[in-house]
């Protein structure tokens, strides 16, 4: 797993985010992008362990509240506790929900009221600002 990062090497100016992620990951993390749907080999990862956000390490979501919600995107009906934050999307001429890392404020996706019990919430990430880690 990344090393935890501090108050000391958060934020990042742009040339520092452009040089420790891919320009997927940029586009998506630090500009607001969407990666296209059924993309991301994350969406057929259901092994026990945790999502971390790709750009700082942060631990976000647990396996075990990820489900199959068959948009294309991995989706989770719970984060871990202050693993992320949120604000209001008014783009595109809809209202939506904007999901963030708590950490370094990367883009994760959006969430939605149309999950599973118990939250009735789809927390609808971008595969591309998650890294796997699997249990051990």
């Amino acid at each position: 797993m990344d090393s935890p990062k501090t108050g000391n090497d958060l934020p990042k100016t742009d040339e520092e985010w452009r040089a420790a992620l891919t320009p997927e990951q940029f586009q998506v993390l630090r500009q607001h992008g969407t990666e296209r749907a059924g993309t991301s080999p994350l969406n057929k990862e259901y092994r026990q362990g945790v999502f971390l956000c790709a750009a700082c390490g942060r631990e976000l979501f647990k396996s075990d509240t990820k489900f199959e919600s068959g948009t294309g995107w991995p989706s989770f009906f719970t984060p871990l506790e202050n693993a992320v934050e949120t604000t209001t999307d008014r783009k595109f001429g809809m209202v939506r929900v904007e999901v963030h890392c708590a950490r370094c404020k990367g883009h994760l996706g959006h969430v939605f009221e149309d999950g599973p019990p118990p939250t009735g919430l789809r927390y609808c990430m971008n595969g591309v600002s998650l890294k796997f880690e699997p249990a051990k």
